[in-house]
């Protein structure tokens, strides 16, 4: 059975289910940190040294790329981008994984496409970053603070007044105010929508519920299947194209007005709460999507 390595460092549900994907394809998918990869410059390297395989193989599925100092990040985005340069189909690619964990970049590209998304503004002065939260907190509109590395709802903080920053700010966001206007999907009933995008095709669609204005499934929001079609595949499948990507979760919520917003496009999106309402095997179609890019 031909290896094809996963990169992850919690393999967990979503590990196994890309097992048993892979397995159904005939390769058997082998867990691999990139923090054990590392680049072989020398004469009778292929380049990149990927433990427990002796040769490169035709492709790999990037199902983590680990946190850590900024060198050992771009260390291991260099690993990725080397990899696509010698020829290995990186599923997703490097240049994707960078523009979507990096939510400034994520809101510049929806901008510049044209998509709907939420007012934003990203800079490093407290100063400038206390002068925006004045002039639109005057105007009625509250702001979210968020990480610009992040997921799952971690960190994100909502702002009303401008008396003071939240505290302690500097070690919230580390030197950098990324901040987005609130989009109220409705006081007492929060939702918003995940679009699972698969080769630039809306594939599965869910709402979410909590008991608060953050209703990610880490922090206890309850999913229902919704139809993926219609303005919200569009929206979802538009976003897709504007990051350039192979797969990703789109987080678009409805404000209550009806209008609806792309929040962020995940480049290694969870799916687990998503599986569970609906019937198409989201692993399974990932897989194969990653397979038929070779034939």
């Amino acid at each position: 059975m031909t290896k094809i390595p996963v990169f992850t460092d919690d393999p967990g549900w979503h590990g196994n289910r890309l097992k048993e994907a892979f397995a159904v394809r005939g390769y058997q998918a082998v867990f691999i940190s990139l923090k054990d990869c590392f680049l072989d410059l020398t004469a009778t390297s292929s380049g990149v040294v990927i433990p427990g395989f002796d040769a490169l193989p035709k492709f790999a599925f990037v199902r983590g790329v680990p946190g850590g100092t900024l060198q050992q990040v771009i260390a291991r985005l260099d690993i990725l981008h080397v990899l696509e340069m010698l020829g290995v189909k990186v599923y997703n690619t490097g240049r994707s994984v960078e523009r979507t964990v990096d939510k400034a970049m994520t809101s510049f590209l929806l901008h510049h496409h044209g998509i709907a998304t939420p007012d934003t503004w990203v800079c490093e002065s407290r100063h400038e970053a206390h002068e925006i939260m004045a002039r639109e907190i005057t105007e009625d509109n509250p702001l979210v603070i968020k990480p610009l590395f992040g997921s799952q709802g971690n960190g994100v903080r909502m702002i009303k007044k401008v008396d003071a920053l939240p505290v302690p700010m500097e070690a919230h966001v580390d030197g950098l105010y990324y901040l987005q206007r609130y989009v109220d999907s409705g006081e007492g009933v929060w939702h918003d929508h995940r679009v699972f995008v698969v080769q630039g095709k809306a594939i599965a669609a869910m709402v979410r519920r909590g008991e608060g204005w953050v209703n990610n499934v880490a922090l206890g929001g309850r999913c229902e299947a919704v139809a993926h079609d219609g303005e919200l595949a569009m929206l979802a499948e538009a976003s897709a194209k504007a990051v350039d990507i192979d797969y990703c979760g789109v987080d678009i919520i409805r404000d209550h007005h009806g209008k609806l917003y792309v929040l962020e496009v995940n480049s290694i999106p969870a799916w687990k709460g998503l599986q569970g309402v609906v019937d198409i095997d989201i692993a399974q179609a990932l897989v194969d999507d990653c397979l038929g890019l070779l034939e």
